[in-house]
């Protein structure tokens, strides 16, 4: 008698949403393996059968057993949860079995964690996803994390499988860091546990809320695209029938409205003090002025120096960006955002090439002194990556001096664990937060705002036996000569990283330089007109 090995589905374990033809499999069936969890679900069916059950951690006996049986020409069901084909035992049957065997093969596809949690979510994959299995016991975990990496950088949807165990509790939160470093903190995401089971539990967050939950082998997260939005009770990820359109759910509520605002206004986007302060030239020579900043904490740090200027604050998508522009019929742009916050900075580049109206750069110039050049201590990076590798050798308790949105980085870099890591934040509660969230000692963070003279530097670091610090090029006004010259006089190694290789058109090191050219602009153009 010729055997046939069937690969049976149940999907998520509800009697309803076991395919018919699962069921039709299992009652011709002699055999039946599976892992014993999974038989409850289909009890009543096993009566007449001979039942071969396996813990969960021997798969491979599993199938090996199931192959035997069907060689041995019986009619044999081997059971999976969800879709046999996906996480579970189809692969290593085929694997298993030689090219030519004496038995027939038939595999019965099932409802995935995957479709199953999506359904009780709304419609959060109905575009482009990928799904991640974070259990490393038979895959890399640097495999894992590269996955991930490219997942968030292609701002997919992500379906993330066998996301915590008793064993391995910190993967997922490497994971979140890692989507965090590309999707917007405020992502829509889901968590479905034990789908259509009796514990079933869903709930709709944002990402950043996901570091402070725990999960288990029976939870699966879904995390959103940007497009992804919240609907009621439900998450939906537009297919594209009703148009593409940028969401802009990061745009902090302005308590001045874009109507009050001057009109043929100059657009100052301004992350740094030296911004603040061409801004308010910019003021007093007369240029109706109104100051963009990247954060509230920003927007308040510059109410409370420069009253006169009106500032808007908070993270915003283009288009709102290009409404307000419009809005205020703006005259020009002028770009004095931090020299490595180059997002913003082609974001502007494209507005002005929409708008028709000037981009002008102004940049701090970079800090090279002779006595940095060539020196010992010193070592010039590329990429925050390189510069984690290189602070992880050089030193034990290593000074973050480099901003927190890249922290990440460093924390998941290799080796980072055995390291203390010290910070330097902003004074804003929701990024001394973060910090926290990443793991650093609230007493590991020097929360004020610079920058900072070498003496204050050489103090900090004295008291918190710093043996290592990383930075970036942030240029004389940024306090980068202050704490190379703080490195030099402690004897501990600097590791600077370069600034992105930008070429912007219109760039100016210099205020009075920047104004002159607005000055020849405005008499060319004849401002009345702009």
């Amino acid at each position: 008698m010729q055997g046939k090995l069937y690969l049976v589905s149940l999907g998520p374990g509800q009697k309803e949403l076991i395919p018919p033809r699962a069921m039709n499999a299992i009652e011709v069936s002699e055999e039946i393996v599976s892992y014993d969890y999974y038989l409850l679900w289909i009890k009543e069916e096993l009566a007449d059968k001979t039942v071969h059950a396996f813990p969960l951690t021997q798969e491979r006996e599993r199938v090996e057993k199931a192959i035997e049986l069907a060689r041995a020409g019986r009619k044999v069901s081997l059971v999976s949860s969800g879709d046999i084909g996906v996480y579970a035992m189809a692969g290593l049957a085929f694997e298993l079995m030689e090219e030519r065997e004496p038995f027939q093969v038939e595999v019965i596809p099932g409802i995935t964690a995957a479709n199953a949690c999506a359904s009780l979510l709304g419609a959060p994959l109905s575009h482009d996803f990928a799904s991640l299995s974070l259990s490393d016991h038979l895959c890399p975990w640097e495999l894992i994390e590269k996955r991930a990496t490219f997942i968030a950088r292609a701002d997919l949807v992500a379906v993330l499988y066998n996301v915590q165990s008793r064993t391995r509790q910190q993967g997922i939160y490497r994971i979140l860091r890692i989507m965090l470093r590309y999707k917007l903190p405020t992502t829509w995401c889901g968590v479905v546990r034990d789908a259509y089971r009796d514990q079933q539990k869903t709930a709709v967050t944002v990402l950043e809320d996901l570091l402070n939950q725990q999960f288990d082998m029976r939870t699966t997260v879904v995390v959103g695209n940007r497009f992804t939005r919240r609907k009621g009770i439900f998450l939906v990820t537009p297919r594209g029938y009703l148009g593409w359109q940028e969401p802009d759910r990061l745009v902090a509520k302005s308590t001045q409205p874009a109507s009050s605002f001057p009109l043929h206004a100059y657009w100052v986007f301004s992350g740094t003090g030296d911004g603040n302060r061409l801004a308010a030239e910019m003021k007093t020579r007369g240029y109706p002025v109104i100051v963009s900043t990247a954060t509230d904490y920003g927007k308040e740090h510059l109410k409370n120096k420069y009253p006169q200027l009106p500032v808007t604050g908070g993270r915003k998508g283009i288009i709102v960006r290009r409404q307000e522009m419009r809005e205020t019929s703006a005259c020009a742009i002028i770009d004095a955002t931090h020299p490595f916050a180059t997002k913003i900075s082609l974001q502007l580049l494209q507005l002005s090439a929409e708008l028709k109206i000037p981009y002008l750069r102004f940049e701090r110039p970079e800090c090279r002194p002779p006595e940095v050049e060539g020196s010992s201590s010193i070592t010039i990076c590329q990429t925050n990556e390189e510069a984690a590798q290189i602070a992880i050798t050089k030193g034990k308790r290593i000074f973050l001096s480099s901003g927190s949105k890249d922290l990440g980085i460093y924390l998941d870099a290799s080796g980072a664990a055995r390291r203390e890591w010290f910070l330097r934040a902003t004074p804003d509660p929701s990024t001394v937060q973060r910090a926290i969230d990443f793991g650093i000692p609230a007493d590991h963070i020097c929360s004020m705002q610079g920058p900072f003279t070498k003496e204050f530097n050489e103090a900090l670091w004295r008291s918190w036996q710093i043996d290592c610090v990383v930075t970036k090029d942030s240029g004389e006004a940024g306090g980068f000569l202050a704490k190379a010259s703080a490195a030099r006089s402690l004897e501990i190694p600097l590791i600077v990283i370069k600034r992105p290789d930008m070429r912007y058109p219109n760039c100016f090191a210099e205020h009075s330089a920047l104004l002159n050219w607005l000055e020849n602009w405005k008499k060319k153009t004849r401002e009345s007109s702009c």
